[in-house]
């Protein structure tokens, strides 16, 4: 919650099977009394991943787009993430639980970079981490109505987003303390009648 002097405080994590689809037709768009309508068959031309880190400072988001999701790709990312922030900062990478974070492949790559420092969520709540929220700014804005001829328009409109955003970043902000948030999940538990 607080980062010590002389850190950055980066969100970390990545947006994977990302398709590249190209719909039989093209979009039929909203108006008046019709929903926006797409068709239900497409073409696939391939799936990408989306690493992505979230200053929680100032907003701006570091991405890449790589091929597959495991711990290779991810320290590749991480070594992304060490040349393109200053030096002389500590990084406090909040990530979720994920088997490419905890990898005996990436805690050794940690311990020869002593200036990275993990802070997991808990299992089973990595909505906690704000990189997330921002996913979904880019899965409704410039994903999800896309249509993507090649994996490459797909790669291309992603790099798109990316510069657009950081021109203008905005922060994500809580809005909700703790409590509440927590007195929700219970009534809900209680509404559903589940323990989860």
């Amino acid at each position: 919650m607080k980062a010590p002097d002389k850190a950055l405080v980066l969100s970390v994590d990545e947006k994977s099977q990302i398709q590249a689809i190209d719909r039989t037709q093209p979009l039929l768009p909203l108006r008046s009394g019709f929903a926006a309508r797409q068709t239900h068959d497409y073409h696939r031309h391939g799936t990408t991943t989306l690493f992505a880190a979230l200053n929680l400072l100032d907003g701006k988001v570091l991405g890449e787009c790589l091929p597959r999701h495991r711990s290779e790709e991810f320290i590749r990312f991480l070594r992304t993430i060490d040349r393109k922030t200053p030096q002389d900062l500590e990084l406090h990478l909040i990530v979720d639980n994920a088997s490419s974070h905890k990898s005996p492949k990436v805690k050794r790559w940690l311990k020869r970079h002593p200036r990275f420092h993990f802070h997991f969520t808990p299992t089973g709540s990595s909505w906690l981490n704000m990189v997330e929220r921002w996913f979904g700014e880019i899965t409704q804005k410039a994903i999800r109505r896309g249509r993507f001829p090649s994996l490459q328009a797909l790669l291309d409109a992603i790099a798109r987003f990316l510069q657009a955003y950081n021109t203008e970043p905005k922060r994500f902000v809580w809005t909700k303390d703790a409590d509440m948030i927590l007195a929700k999940i219970q009534r809900c538990k209680e509404a559903f009648g589940t323990p989860h």
